[in-house]
């Protein structure tokens, strides 16, 4: 069952289970976006650039990130009004093709708003199969409050 505002606590950590990324989520999302850079998707000229190879796009490494986000524990899993926004994005590391990523998110701040809602500030960080940290943002949830007894 998905958790109220109130189940919410500063500190709580979770963690996503891993994807790995491909050739095919790459192609597909330069498809989609329209951004056929070459570092992302040309070997040879990926292979003379700064990392050596090609790296994912970055906005498909935070795309995921958001997917994994809702791959939590149903139990754990915010009782979602809005995904209200990001603060704080940063592209730390490169993933490359073959990457594994999992999503590990810890409760910042939780900020009451009114009586039936409040803000979850999640920090998610992708982490590779390394352990490092190659994207870091800030999630800002809209959650629902637990109904007071005279709201029911």
């Amino acid at each position: 069952m998905a958790r109220y505002f109130e189940e919410f606590a500063e500190g709580e950590v979770q963690l996503s289970p891993g994807r790995t990324i491909t050739e095919t989520d790459v192609i597909s999302f330069a498809a989609l976006s329209g951004d056929w850079n070459e570092l992302h998707v040309i070997a040879e000229s990926a292979r003379k650039g700064f990392f050596g190879q090609r790296i994912a796009h970055g906005a498909l490494i935070y795309s995921i990130s958001t997917a994994l986000g809702a791959q939590t524990d149903p139990c754990k899993y915010p009782r979602l009004i809005a995904f209200y926004g990001v603060d704080r994005l940063r592209f730390v590391k490169p993933v490359f093709l073959g990457d594994t990523i999992r999503l590990r998110q810890t409760v910042q701040s939780p900020e009451p708003r009114d009586e039936k809602s409040g803000m979850v500030n999640m920090l998610r960080e992708i982490l590779n199969q390394n352990e490092v940290v190659t994207l870091v943002y800030t999630a800002k949830l809209l959650v629902r409050r637990r109904p007071s007894s005279a709201s029911k």
